[in-house]
């Protein structure tokens, strides 16, 4: 019988056949590549390893203990990498100060995390999450700037999505941060060099763990709350019973971490967006892998469109997508990922734990719950609003009317939650926290204010009613608003209830 090299005992048969298929379906070359791919580039005392940087170690190991030990403690640390390999400035540069004897930032970029880790930085670069920031020209920005308040953006919407940082440009502070600007490490926080996002955002300095960094606790920072509640739908869903049961055995400090092979007990949110799996290798663009874009009222498979300058767009299920070779944006395609493609790679991570019939039968279930949400409830409400609007019933500035709040929560909360409940397993966060609250509301305060809307301007809600004889009642699962429940459905449940509690329980 063959041997096992590691242990020299004899080898199973089963064990054999399982160590040879994951070389086959993993790679041997690309798991040692993935591992490599974790080491920073450069040799040290050239491209990193500055022998100044001890002063700035010796001065903060008593001045500020525990940043010197986070440090000391992390990978940058043991392999050498100062203080002054990431904090160092160029004269001219508008966050560059005078501290001690060197020329440093107190901001350390992307751009300059870059040096030493650029496949990480360019996946990044052109991503969603590096965009975060573009939230300042949105609705969401406008209603937290002038409905709430900029103070209440500064220290909110932005410690998630990212802002401008801004620098004092004269005095004894030139070069340091502005109070306001900063702290903020915002996924897509916008830097004096013209790099979008931060390192830090998900690897906390000045430890920069690569185990935190997978934990889905560094996620749930900002996929939390009432509009994208992703860590709760997580913390329900089996995924998150099991991880919270069994993180020990999750080996979340491994080189390479790939599923199925280095951790069997649960994904993280790493694991499904960023991290290596069967056939798949690892990456920095968290988006890459999402077929379904959740965000917007009404929901579109997405194609994905890379281009020569490092950036990326999606475009819309439907619409014409370029080619490779095409012009775009200013720059050129270089490749064209289709939504098949994108759930195809997020597939690849599930097969390092599951069979078929159970990635067949989630992506059938979550496509259910979108289909449903767009097709009977966001479509003819966003249609009916669109006519409320163009025949002067509502006026175009938004959230001047209270319908249009209510809208806005039935697609930015309720229908949110709906979405990523479905696609995460979460089934609470799928009915009672979604669809249950995007139907009550439709119904019952979405409706009523339409009514409302139309008497004030006609006196009548004739207009009203035909709207909803328009865009509602052509579609069967609003038959029960328009007609009641009808005796069928009504006896299915009787016979139901009875069923379980007791015949005449039901009145």
């Amino acid at each position: 019988m063959p041997h096992c090299r590691r242990n020299r005992r004899p080898a199973s048969r089963a064990g054999l056949c399982l160590g040879l298929c994951l070389c086959i379906i993993v790679g041997l070359p690309g798991l040692i590549q993935t591992a490599q791919a974790e080491r920073a580039a450069g040799q040290p005392g050239v491209d990193w390893g500055d022998p100044r940087g001890q002063d700035c170690v010796d001065c903060h190991m008593t001045e500020s203990p525990a940043l010197h030990l986070e440090w000391n403690r992390s990978r940058h640390g043991q392999a050498g990498v100062t203080c002054l390999d990431c904090h160092e400035a160029k004269e001219g540069e508008i966050d560059a100060f005078k501290h001690e004897d060197a020329l440093i930032s107190i901001v350390v970029t992307p751009k300059d995390c870059a040096r030493c880790h650029n496949t990480e930085f360019q996946q990044m670069d052109g991503s969603h999450h590096a965009k975060a920031g573009d939230i300042l020209a949105s609705l969401d920005n406008l209603l937290g700037e002038v409905v709430g308040g900029p103070e209440a953006v500064n220290a909110g919407c932005r410690q998630c999505h990212g802002g401008t940082l801004e620098f004092v440009t004269e005095g004894k502070n030139k070069g340091r941060p502005l109070p306001g600007s900063w702290p903020n490490t915002g996924i897509g926080r916008i830097n004096p060099d013209g790099s979008k996002g931060s390192c830090s955002a998900c690897h906390g300095r000045h430890r920069f763990s690569r185990a935190q960094a997978r934990t889905p606790d560094t996620c749930g920072k900002c996929h939390v709350g009432p509009d994208h509640p992703q860590m709760e739908v997580y913390n329900e869903s089996k995924h998150g019973i099991i991880y919270r049961a069994q993180i020990a055995e999750m080996n979340l400090d491994s080189d390479k971490w790939v599923a199925g092979v280095d951790y069997s007990a649960a994904p993280t949110c790493a694991t499904c967006h960023m991290s290596a799996g069967p056939g798949i290798g690892k990456t920095h663009n968290v988006g890459e892998r999402i077929s379904w874009t959740l965000r917007p009222p009404i929901s579109t498979k997405i194609n994905l469109v890379r281009l020569e300058s490092g950036q990326e767009f999606d475009v819309p299920e439907g619409k014409p997508i370029p080619a490779v070779g095409d012009a775009a944006q200013g720059s050129k395609v270089i490749e064209v990922l289709t939504w098949k493609d994108r759930r195809a790679n997020m597939e690849k991570v599930c097969y390092g734990c599951h069979s078929t019939s159970v990635i067949e039968g989630h992506y059938a279930q979550f496509d259910g719950v979108v289909d449903l949400y767009n097709d009977k409830f966001a479509k003819p409400i966003a249609a009916v609003m669109a006519e409320l609007k163009d025949k002067g019933y509502i006026t175009p500035a938004p959230f001047d009317e209270k319908i249009e709040w209510t809208w806005w929560e039935i697609w930015h909360h309720e229908g949110r939650r709906a979405r990523h409940g479905a696609s995460m397993s979460g089934p609470d966060y799928t009915w009672w926290h979604g669809i249950y609250e995007v139907a009550k509301n439709t119904y019952f305060e979405w409706i009523p204010e339409l009514n409302e809307v139309v008497h004030k301007k006609d006196g009548n809600e004739k207009f009203a009613k035909a709207l909803l004889a328009k865009h509602f009642k052509p579609i069967p699962g609003h038959d029960w608003y328009f007609s009641g429940m009808n005796k069928d459905a009504i006896d299915k449940v009787r016979a139901g209830f009875e069923d379980r509690y007791g015949k005449g329980s039901l009145k």
